[in-house]
């Protein structure tokens, strides 16, 4: 029978350093972990993690009552179950598809040409913290309704709700940071509510206070709760995820050509990057009932946390699975997107990522841009990668250099056109 290494820590400098080290170690020799500090389970293996994933009666999201609702103002889509969850998914499924999604690409498009303006002539780039985190928050506030000029402050609040949702050990001080953060934020968001339910737009927060559940519309809570979790599910993964295909491509020049010659290759690319390095981590669920996975019990109210970063370099899911190849056969680019993913960087199941099409568009449309402007893209000389994190994971930046573009006035010249 398995037992649980007590004297490694996933909560250690070391693992927080690379985690990527120690998967193969934890799946083999310990594929339930427990750490006594915050009493909760920690699973590697793909077939467990898939397992909690999909049984929602085993496994339920009662932990997001604690993690993520305090900060949230009220419950989240995930914590929802039957009628009230397909019915309120479907609805901020609809603010993501069809022609929602379409008017959502020509925005992002502006916004990502807007940003990346003023870096061409430089010849270099951030690509977290100049172009990617600003993104991601721009474009989630078009999709929402709420003012650009705005978005400083917005971001500000939302890092708070962020930490306090992916923090697996926070102190006082801290704590109190970010419920601050939340209770601001609900508080700039209720007049914008107020004044949708008054004068509907075509933004998702006016479908959210147009939207009736049982034929009673949503409360100023519900739209709360589900408007935060729009702006932390659409932000917190897609700069990470765009950071880290241009890593893994700049790594894999071969793979960067191919992309380069063939946009086609894009999805994968995408999709590859999901399943290498997903930029969320672990998802957390509770055990309703004892349950056992490889000889050890996992006991009924415990927490358990599903480490996709494991669970995604699994070999008996993925062959080779620390390689990067675009081209793996085992990956499966038209279903990476789907409920039918055999990676789990969206979760899967009931609770999968409402957002998976929307992030697929979103980082295909600007990595598109990006290519063809950024030529011989590198990294910058003297910079040392580094990632954080250990519930959401991505670079702390990545400076990159690349041909200066020089455009005159009024000449948008071939390269720049992509961008419009």
């Amino acid at each position: 029978m398995l037992v649980a290494n007590t004297r490694f820590s996933v909560l250690s400098e070391d693992f927080g350093a690379d985690p990527y080290r120690y998967f193969a170690q934890l799946r083999e020799r310990t594929p339930v972990h427990y750490e006594p500090a915050i009493d909760s389970y920690f699973l590697s293996r793909h077939e467990d993690v898939k397992r909690v994933l999909t049984d929602h009666d085993a496994f339920t999201t009662e932990t997001l009552q604690v993690r993520a609702e305090p900060v949230m103002r009220g419950p989240v889509l995930a914590q929802m179950t039957g009628a009230e969850h397909t019915a309120k998914r479907k609805i901020v499924v609809r603010g993501f598809t069809g022609q929602a999604l379409q008017d959502q690409i020509r925005a992002i498009r502006a916004n990502a040409a807007e940003l990346m303006a003023p870096f061409l002539a430089r010849g270099r780039m951030d690509l977290v913290s100049d172009f990617g985190k600003p993104l991601a928050v721009h474009v989630t506030l078009d999709v929402l309704g709420l003012e650009r000029r705005d978005w400083q402050q917005v971001a500000a609040w939302h890092g708070g709700v962020a930490e306090f949702i992916t923090s697996l050990a926070l102190t006082p001080e801290r704590r109190r940071h970010c419920l601050d953060c939340a209770e601001q934020l609900e508080a700039y968001l209720l007049p914008v509510i107020e004044q949708r339910r008054r004068h509907p737009g075509d933004d998702l927060i006016s479908k959210l206070c147009t939207a009736e559940f049982d034929g009673i519309a949503m409360s100023d809570r519900d739209v709360t709760a589900l408007i935060i979790n729009v702006l932390a599910a659409a932000t917190e993964p897609a700069d990470k995820t765009l950071a880290l295909l241009f890593k893994h491509l700049i790594d894999h020049p071969e793979q960067l050509a191919q992309v380069r010659r063939d946009p086609g290759l894009l999805a994968a690319a995408i999709a590859e990057t999901l399943r290498h390095t997903p930029p969320v981590q672990l998802i957390p669920r509770q055990a309703e009932e004892d349950a056992v996975f490889a000889g050890v019990t996992v006991p009924a109210g415990a927490t358990v946390f599903c480490m996709i970063g494991a669970a995604n370099r699994d070999p008996d899911a993925f062959t080779d699975p620390d390689a990067f190849d675009i081209h793996r056969p085992d990956l499966g680019t038209a279903r990476s997107f789907t409920a039918a993913a055999q990676h789990l960087a969206f979760g899967t199941g009931l609770h999968q990522c409402v957002g998976a099409a929307f992030a697929r568009a979103e980082i295909e449309t600007v990595a598109a841009m990006l290519l063809p402007l950024l030529d011989e893209v590198r990294f910058s000389p003297g910079f040392r990668y580094r990632e954080t994190g250990l519930y959401t994971r991505g670079p702390l930046s990545l400076s990159l250099d690349f041909t200066p573009v020089h455009l005159g006035e009024g000449d948008l010249g071939p390269a720049h056109r992509h961008l419009y």
